[in-house]
């Protein structure tokens, strides 16, 4: 009768133990499981049973009550090891693709703003000079109606008897400086004692005769001025006082000298001016932007078309 009781005693209390340790195991995956998947464990009963079921198997497979409660640890490890190997692998993989978004959106704008190269006449390379360059983009071609710009514009065209245009635009500044800003007022009552000077600044290198050329020339537009009102005046009455706009594609077609600029050229010889023939004066016309030569694949070319269709204004 004891015996009979004891063993009752011993199989109650060991119920009592796996009906503990199942609510321990139900409620450590239920909290773990929660973490990865909390909406399905708040919603469906069938996840609960389903641990609960897990959980009990794994009581079940332990041999005593101290094993049951010793496999709590492992099992604790197991599903933290398997948290571990989820988590950071979803993260990092989300980092990745975040990485190469940024990378991407950063390789575009990196692109949108590169300087694209602009496409110039075809005489101008990379090895051009700066001030060549400058000359291009700024003025030639930029219609001009200026007395002192054209008159400058005049006296640098008539320097390429001896120069280019890169050499002479090197020593615009100090040309500039010297015929006290190309005004023909100024430069029209120079005296020989100036001339000479001017003739000796080693960074013009101008003979005598260059000099003394610019002087006779700003006393002819100073009659002209007398005359028509304006050298602008003057000077834009032989193309009607609009721009010639042409529309060439080809260096070799860009002529040297054109009727326009032979008849005006005739008519400044009449006048007195010195150094301008058809070629020097056609040269004068491009740069005052009498005419238009640029290529038509210049970006220049638009841009000076659109300035002479404006309304002309001389001064």
């Amino acid at each position: 009768m004891f015996k009979t009781h004891v063993k009752k005693h011993v199989l109650e209390k060991n119920k009592s133990v796996k009906e503990s340790h199942k609510i321990v195991n139900h409620s450590f995956l239920t909290k773990h499981f929660k973490k990865v998947y909390p909406i399905g464990l708040q919603k469906s009963t069938s996840s609960l049973s389903s641990l609960s079921s897990l959980s009990l198997s794994l009581s079940q497979n332990s041999n005593d009550s101290s094993s049951q409660c010793d496999s709590l640890t492992p099992l604790d490890e197991n599903i933290s090891l398997a948290l571990h190997l989820i988590s950071p692998y979803e993260r990092k993989e989300s980092h990745i693709v975040a990485s190469k978004t940024v990378q991407h959106k950063q390789q575009s704008v990196l692109l949108s703003n590169e300087p694209r190269e602009l496409k110039r006449c075809n005489w101008i390379t990379k090895s051009s000079d700066k001030a060549y360059i400058e000359f291009h983009d700024e003025c030639w071609g930029v219609p001009a109606y200026d007395d002192n710009k054209l008159f400058e514009l005049l006296a640098l065209s008539g320097l390429l008897m001896d120069y280019n245009w890169t050499e002479i635009l090197k020593r615009k500044d100090t040309l500039r400086e010297v015929f006290a800003g190309f005004d023909p007022n100024i430069v029209a009552r120079m005296e020989e004692n100036e001339i000479m000077e001017i003739a000796s600044n080693k960074a013009l290198s101008l003979a005598d005769s260059r000099v003394m050329c610019i002087v006779h020339n700003a006393k002819c537009i100073i009659k002209i001025v007398l005359e028509c009102g304006s050298f602008s005046s003057y000077i834009w009455g032989y193309v009607n006082h609009k721009p010639v706009m042409n529309s060439y594609k080809h260096p070799r077609n860009v002529p040297l000298r054109s009727p326009k600029a032979e008849t005006l050229s005739k008519d400044m010889l009449k006048r007195g001016f010195r150094f301008v023939g058809p070629v020097i004066v056609h040269s004068f016309m491009q740069a005052a932007g009498l005419t238009i030569d640029h290529l038509v694949d210049c970006y220049r070319h638009g841009e000076c078309v659109r300035l002479a269709e404006r309304p002309w204004r001389h001064i």
